[in-house]
């Protein structure tokens, strides 16, 4: 038989969130673990090595010069003659004066067209400037 129960007497119901914060927590950390990678066009280049640590924790733009002379600004493909302006945007739409620009241009590029594109940069607006490279042993990301 069943105990009489009284009107009063209500259920206390409880919600655990501890899975909805461990769910939360995991997308977080894959938010910020994939966010850098989102940044870098999909121009196959072969970086110089080096076996110098990679910059962290700065407010940078990527450009992006291929074998082929394709460029990119970040993750977006533009014409070398529209290099310019697409950097000078982008450096404007920073949130910071101090922006990082990082040249990712392939180790069999002739030198001259290297040069060319760091003149393009300085005239664009960069303060700063930075080549990407790979370490030594490591492979193309």
């Amino acid at each position: 038989m069943r105990p009489f129960m009284d009107e009063q007497t209500s259920t206390i119901v409880k919600i655990n969130v501890t899975p909805i914060i461990d769910v939360a927590m995991v997308l977080v950390i894959t938010l910020l673990i994939t966010a850098p990678m989102i940044a870098m066009s999909n121009i196959d280049v072969n970086l110089p090595e080096t076996q110098t640590r990679s910059i962290e924790d700065e407010v940078r733009v990527s450009v992006t010069l291929g074998t082929d002379g394709r460029t990119a600004v970040d993750d977006k493909t533009v014409a070398r003659a529209d290099l310019a302006r697409a950097l000078r945007d982008r450096l404007e739409g920073a949130k910071s004066d101090n922006v990082l620009v990082v040249v990712r241009a392939d180790a069999g590029l002739v030198y001259g067209d290297v040069s060319s594109l760091v003149q393009e940069i300085r005239s664009a607006g960069a303060k700063r400037i930075a080549f990407a490279t790979r370490l030594r042993g490591k492979e193309n990301p």
